[in-house]
């Protein structure tokens, strides 16, 4: 059995240079890593433009599929612990995926989707986008109304902004109250249906995925930011 790990660390200013030697180091290393079969190394940022000035460099993660035997292997490792000692806090989310459609670097990594084990469970969402180029402004331009309407969602727990790059490579890790309040967000919000329509018309993405999972286990909160 596998499980989707979600970690998010807050660092002060003064370890900003530990995180960003960590991400290129780590990416390796979790990746040959037993029992992982996929991992990402992510930036953050407030997920409210999904533009560069989103950055926060206070906040940092990574997203790993992992036997579920060898968790607790990987969560007392130094790929962890390095972290959790440079840390102000700590986020980790284990879940299991319900549904995913898409793909993320050519693969879907969620694809062992399962049933609900607790219908009352928690929602986690992960979208995760490749845009085009020649598509980043017009994708600027049209984001912020589909953002607003997210943060003002009363189903919604926490939000942030998560890539692999500054610019092109943008996401989003969201946690929702329940299953019904993700579907109304995602079915009865207008800005939404727009976004989709505008997504189908003007072609933003060279590849993408959108992932919902059950919440299973949280540790820790998705705290303000540190820089900000």
């Amino acid at each position: 059995m596998q499980l989707t790990v979600v970690y998010l660390f807050s660092v002060e200013r003064k370890s900003i240079p530990f995180a960003l030697i960590s991400m290129a180091i780590d990416r390796l290393r979790t990746r040959m890593f037993t029992g992982i079969s996929f991992s990402k190394l992510l930036g953050t940022g407030t997920g409210r433009t999904f533009t560069p000035s989103d950055a926060d460099l206070t906040r940092w993660g990574m997203v790993v599929v992992i036997d579920k035997d060898r968790l607790d292997a990987f969560d007392q490792s130094s790929i962890v612990t390095n972290w959790r000692k440079r840390s102000t806090s700590e986020f980790r989310a284990l879940l299991s995926p319900l549904s995913s459609h898409g793909l993320w670097a050519k693969k879907n990594p969620f694809d062992f989707v399962a049933p609900f084990s607790n219908s009352e469970a928690q929602i986690a969402a992960i979208t995760r986008a490749r845009i085009k180029w020649n598509k980043n402004f017009i994708f600027w331009k049209s984001v912020p109304p589909v953002v607003l309407d997210l943060h003002s969602n009363p189903g919604l727990i926490a939000a942030i902004g998560i890539g692999e790059a500054p610019i092109g490579l943008q996401g989003t890790f969201s946690l929702w109250q329940s299953a019904s309040a993700l579907r109304d967000f995602a079915y009865k919000s207008k800005a939404h249906q727009v976004a989709i329509a505008q997504t189908e018309s003007i072609g933003w993405y060279s590849e993408e995925l959108f992932a919902r999972f059950e919440v299973l286990e949280l540790r820790g909160e998705i705290t303000a930011h540190a820089g900000k």
